[in-house]
């Protein structure tokens, strides 16, 4: 099949919408403009995207989504059928699937007949091994679909992508921004991954508080009188970072006050040892590892925080100053997630099938 030579990406996070435009074809993909929308609601972004595209059109859309529930992993053309099978699947993300489905609208009036494909962030580890993927939970509910599913999945195939014959048999990415997670992957699968059934669980994030005792919740419904909305709203936006400090959830802000505001302070130390605990663990099902790569906007930008985290895994081989080392340590790097060429990947092979 030609190449596609207008691919419209749309990745819609809390605070902002990043497109991309691309040509796609069997060699790869090749990006023609990008930017981000910030502080954009899903109806009315569009304008500004077509400005940027100097007038260009796309021939085909794709949205990455973050959960697709439990039989929707690979990229696909999105239909009335499949819009029915994401609204479903948003009770595994309520903070995201909502939010993702209204953009899909709005780009359907805003571009008609334009082709739009589902990208999604659980694709990459819809094959993990059982001993990773089931919850120790009875059988009723992994048949509802209760699993580990995990996410940032479209970042971790970049990852791979760049890497190319520098991929390793074990790596472990660390995905850091104000979603955060680490993949375990060997030879290019995924095996293991701190996120779980939803995207609130694993390492300390920005606003979300990442593992928590399951305790903790009964305690808020049984003593403090809160509803499951209340406890969704603590957990995902009033928790992480931002609860420990009372300040903010952006390490850039945390940064800035740690000198004077101890709490501040203890937020960003939190989240480190968070993120190497994680590590650790991947290191654990990985037998070892022999790259650690980060990625996100943290983990790309943050160098206090890469330091951080590689002085807490010096006893596993990993280099505290963040240079490449041979023998039996771990070569440490930092690479660009780009999510929105790999969906671009993913539409055209949507739509050439």
């Amino acid at each position: 099949m030609a190449a596609v030579s207008g691919v419209l990406t749309l990745n819609e996070g809390s605070s902002s919408l990043k497109f991309g435009f691309y040509a796609a074809g069997p060699e790869g993909v090749e990006e023609r403009a990008s930017g981000e929308v910030e502080g954009a609601q899903p109806a009315d972004p569009f304008d500004r995207i077509d400005a940027a595209l100097g007038g260009a059109r796309p021939e085909a859309i794709g949205h990455r989504i973050v959960h697709g529930g439990p039989d929707l992993f690979e990229p696909i053309r999105i239909d009335a059928e499949v819009i029915a099978r994401l609204q479903r699947a948003t009770a595994f993300a309520p903070l995201h699937g909502p939010a993702a489905l209204s953009l899909i609208r709005a780009a359907q009036i805003h571009y008609p007949d334009v082709p739009q494909v589902a990208c999604f962030d659980t694709g990459f580890h819809a094959d993990l091994p059982d001993v990773a993927a089931i919850l120790p939970v009875p059988r009723a509910l992994r048949e509802d679909g209760v699993r580990r599913y995990g996410f940032h999945g479209l970042s971790c195939q970049s990852i791979i992508h760049q890497l190319g014959e520098d991929m390793p048999e074990r790596l472990i990415i660390a995905h850091l921004g104000s979603g955060a997670s680490v993949t375990a992957v060997r030879s290019g699968k995924s095996i293991d991954t701190s996120m779980g059934l939803t995207p609130s669980g694993g390492i300390v994030m920005a606003t979300r508080a990442g593992d928590l005792d399951p305790g903790l919740l009964l305690y808020l419904l049984r003593e403090r009188g809160m509803d499951t909305a209340g406890v969704e709203d603590l957990v995902d936006r009033h928790s992480g970072m931002l609860g420990i400090s009372g300040l903010s959830g952006d390490a850039r802000a945390l940064h800035a006050a740690a000198g004077t505001n101890p709490d501040a302070a203890l937020a960003i130390t939190i989240f480190c040892r968070s993120v190497a605990k994680q590590i650790a663990a991947m290191m654990a099902a990985l037998g070892g590892a022999d790259m650690l790569v980060f990625t996100g906007g943290i983990g790309e930008n943050d160098a206090i925080v890469r330091a951080a985290v590689c002085r807490d895994l010096r006893w596993a081989g990993v280099a505290a100053d963040l240079t490449e080392v041979g023998g039996q340590g771990v070569a440490v790097r930092t690479l660009r997630s780009d999510e929105g060429a790999q969906i671009a990947r993913g539409v055209f092979r949507s739509i050439r099938a």
